[in-house]
């Protein structure tokens, strides 16, 4: 093995009805039966405004190279999302209009890349969802080192190849899918509990909102 320079071809991606489930479900609710701690760093955001659900195909590359992010679009399968741990540096895009497109040819359901992309103008047209810490006209290297399938992080959370991938306008979660039915369930009551809130305030005028008055209570709070 060469350290910090290596391709893991394939990993085990969990079954597409686990995945499924996530479709249609918000970033935001997710992330509320996750701590509220789990999404990526709010700059790395939707350029196309398109929202993803796929499984995670990690790549990590040095400072402005996208060598190993062309070398693995070889090994994107249908329905994995391409990660890109591109060091969060905006000074230089490694993704394009080009490997874009061969992404989308490839059968991947998007791309999100801790770094920054160019051709914005053509990558925002196009359907498919791509997300982006920023923009720069500088193109990559092509030198390598870089590492495929491997644990990376990107906007502050870490990633493993297989975790599943939810992106909207609000923001991308990871999560593990050993956890996935959990916060899927936990999600649904969640969602469940605000329909019934947004009911009382469209039929009444206001909503009930007991833990407010209580917690209000306990921090001593003065009503005048």
């Amino acid at each position: 093995m060469s350290i910090g320079c290596q391709i893991i071809t394939d990993f085990k991606r969990p079954d597409r009805s686990l995945v499924s489930l996530f479709e249609g479900l918000q970033v935001a609710d997710l992330d509320d039966n996750m701590s509220r701690t789990q999404a990526v760093f709010h700059k790395i955001s939707s350029f196309t405004g398109k929202t993803v659900v796929g499984t995670a195909f990690t790549i990590k590359l040095p400072h402005g190279d996208n060598l190993m992010f062309r070398a693995a679009l070889k090994y994107v399968k249908s329905g994995d999302v391409i990660v890109i741990d591109a060091g969060g540096f905006e000074d230089r895009a490694v993704i394009g209009e080009v490997t874009t497109k061969y992404a989308m040819k490839a059968g991947a359901a998007g791309i999100i890349c801790d770094g920054a992309l160019r051709d914005s103008m053509v990558l925002s047209e196009l359907d498919f969802p791509v997300f982006a810490k920023g923009v720069s006209p500088n193109g990559p290297f092509f030198n390598g080192p870089g590492e495929v399938n491997v644990p990376i992080v990107c906007g502050g959370q870490l990633v493993n190849p297989g975790d599943i991938v939810v992106g909207d306008q609000d923001g991308i979660v990871f999560i593990k899918p050993e956890y996935a039915k959990e916060v899927y369930e936990n999600t649904i009551k969640t969602k469940q509990k605000e329909e019934l809130l947004l009911k009382e305030l469209e039929e009444t005028g206001s909503m009930t909102q007991t833990f407010v008055w209580e917690r209000l209570e306990q921090i001593g709070c003065t009503i005048v």
